[in-house]
């Protein structure tokens, strides 16, 4: 595969997209750990992070014992 894409090194899916993971890492959130309690609003300020990835975001986390706030 190659390794010229532009979507950074994130342990998140790719169904939530490559803007939402570009504006999470350039937050600096590449964890799902890092997540956890973080206010879902202030996820969503963040350009490329829709309802679709927060959704996305907020069942994985479910699965993992953790969530957004």
């Amino acid at each position: 595969m190659a390794t010229g894409s532009d979507r950074p090194e994130t342990e998140f899916p790719r169904a939530i997209g490559a803007p939402a993971t570009r504006a999470l890492a350039a937050a600096g959130y590449t964890r799902f750990e890092q997540l956890d309690g973080v206010p879902a609003a202030e996820l969503a300020a963040l350009h490329g992070v829709g309802p679709k990835a927060l959704r996305l975001l907020g069942e994985e986390l479910a699965e993992r014992g953790l969530s957004l706030r």
